[in-house]
């Protein structure tokens, strides 16, 4: 089993550095009203590891397929419960610009959503998740 590393130090107030163990960081922080707004929350940073995540492995899925993707779009939207301060709810709006048939596109979609790590840990927590694919030729 791999392991991942990562570290977290207080920077100043409330804003957090966060790094992965490979030279790569990124500054948490709070909205406005809490912290100095710096950075992404670290809920925030959770979503938007997701949408990264799902871009990452349908480009890979497309690749060992041999579809050439002239562009992909991943916009997630995520609704926050103020019952359990977490995430309930995620929307996906994917948009792919490729020359490939429909049903090619829609074979990686397909893999993605079983192969995405992040997308299998918001599935775990209870996250309803939804996607909307649109394939544009050309």
């Amino acid at each position: 089993m791999n392991s991942i590393v990562s570290k977290a130090k207080l920077i100043r107030d409330l804003r957090v550095a966060v790094d992965n163990g490979r030279a790569h960081s990124v500054c948490l922080d709070l909205p406005p009203e809490l912290g100095t707004d710096m950075g992404p929350t670290a809920l925030e940073l959770g979503v938007m590891s997701f949408a990264g995540c799902f871009a990452t492995i349908f480009s890979l899925t497309a690749k060992k397929m041999r579809i050439q993707l002239k562009d992909l779009e991943v916009e997630l939207r995520a609704l926050k419960s103020e019952a359990t301060g977490t995430v309930a709810s995620a929307k996906f709006n994917i948009t792919v610009k490729s020359d490939a048939r429909k049903d090619r596109i829609q074979r990686i979609f397909e893999l993605t959503r079983e192969n995405c790590p992040v997308g299998k840990l918001f599935e775990q927590a209870g996250v309803k998740i939804s996607y909307n694919l649109k394939h544009v030729k050309g």
